[in-house]
């Protein structure tokens, strides 16, 4: 099996098919998610043993149904020892797969506890947010792979997806006021770990955090304890956000906001419902999807569009994935080409990954307005 560029083996995309094409002109996003998988599993540490991942990782895959790459990890797990150790990491990834919005500051610090030092902690966390990543590339891709030969008109009406639960407590782990409710406006975001200090990285590492505009924010220095991997994921990340041509930017942003919504990451749509709302100047159709409340179909009362492109991007943030031939027939019919979707499968895809780490890494918190505003406010009134 050739590892060159492994979501094209294991999905089974033919070459030279419209498919191939598409991750081609993406050739950014395509490459750079072969670099994130090889900076996490091209060797392994003392500390995080590659047969140690790999057996993680085929866990994870497994639990998304990915059989190709659950059987691609196990290769790798050759020799992996059974340890209170690794019993701990499963644990986690476990919480990570199916229910990242249950974590807390205690499981990172339980596992802390059961010998997991920061900076395999955190590679950690980057692999389970990888692997889910990389599983629903494979199960997105392969369902597009064969879809002229599979989708019909006619088929079984897919479930709608729900909204999931959030948090609602009123304040974090360090008593901040918390968002209760999903939100446009801007929220600070606190790791429940040690970042990195700046001074720590090397010049050239620096280099790269200020290249990337990193090196004032505490969630990127805390995923530089591993920043290898943080480097591929920023670039895959600007390959498949900030890319010319194909579905609209404003649409990959509708994308990590639904993804959020499933996931329950109110820092994360905020952010990406922000951008959406701006870019698609659709500011009571993004408010309305933050207001769906857990339980309820996210695509309700919005345009056809973007009800197709949400029930879409919501069946496959759902672990295991249950995004199906008829969604993909769907889209293709609004029309979007096979490079729209292409981007679609892969904006909601990273999502998987992102949302999985301000989840269980850290929490959202409302910024207290500073003194100057508050005056401001207050003269106002």
């Amino acid at each position: 099996m050739s590892n060159d560029d492994l979501i094209q083996t294991l999905a089974g995309i033919p070459p030279g098919s419209e498919l191939a094409e598409s991750r081609q002109f993406r050739r950014a996003a395509t490459e750079h998610t072969q670099g994130s998988y090889q900076a996490l599993f091209r060797s392994g540490t003392d500390a995080f043993p590659l047969a140690a991942r790999a057996a993680i990782a085929a866990q994870v895959a497994d639990w998304h149904r990915a059989e190709t790459l659950s059987r691609h990890y196990q290769t790798l797990a050759v020799g992996v020892e059974q340890t209170p150790l690794l019993a701990a990491a499963v644990e986690f990834a476990h919480r990570l797969t199916f229910e990242p919005v249950s974590a807390s500051a205690q499981h990172v610090h339980q596992l802390q506890q059961s010998g997991w030092q920061t900076e395999a902690l955190i590679t950690l966390a980057q692999l389970i947010g990888f692997v889910s990543f990389q599983s629903r590339l494979i199960y997105g891709f392969s369902l597009l792979a064969r879809l002229p030969q599979t989708a019909r008109e006619e088929g079984e009406k897919v479930p709608e997806v729900k909204a999931g639960r959030w948090h609602t407590q009123p304040r974090t782990s360090t008593y901040r006021r918390a968002p209760q409710a999903f939100t446009r406006k801007e929220l600070g975001w606190e790791p429940w770990l040690t970042p990195k200090p700046y001074d720590a990285f090397t010049q050239q590492q620096q280099e790269v955090l200020v290249r990337f505009g990193h090196q004032h924010s505490d969630y990127f220095l805390l995923l530089g304890h591993d920043q290898p991997v943080l480097e591929q994921r920023t670039l895959t990340d600007k390959g498949i956000f900030y890319t010319p041509g194909g579905l609209t930017r404003a649409e990959r942003e509708l994308a990590a906001t639904v993804v959020s919504k499933v996931n329950g990451c109110i820092y994360c749509a905020s952010v990406h419902a922000r951008k959406a709302s701006q870019l698609a100047k659709k500011p009571e159709e993004v408010a309305l999807l933050l207001q769906v409340q857990p339980g309820d179909a996210l695509s309700a009362g919005q345009s056809e569009r973007w009800q197709i492109e949400i029930e879409a991007v919501a069946a496959l943030s759902l672990t295991p994935p249950r995004l199906t031939e008829q969604h993909l027939y769907a889209l293709q019919q609004l029309p979007l080409t096979t490079l729209e979707i292409t981007d679609l499968i892969q904006s909601a895809a990273f999502f998987a990954w992102a949302n999985r780490l301000m989840l269980t890494l850290g929490e959202s918190f409302i910024p207290e307005p500073s003194p100057q505003e508050s005056e401001e406010k207050t003269t106002s009134a």
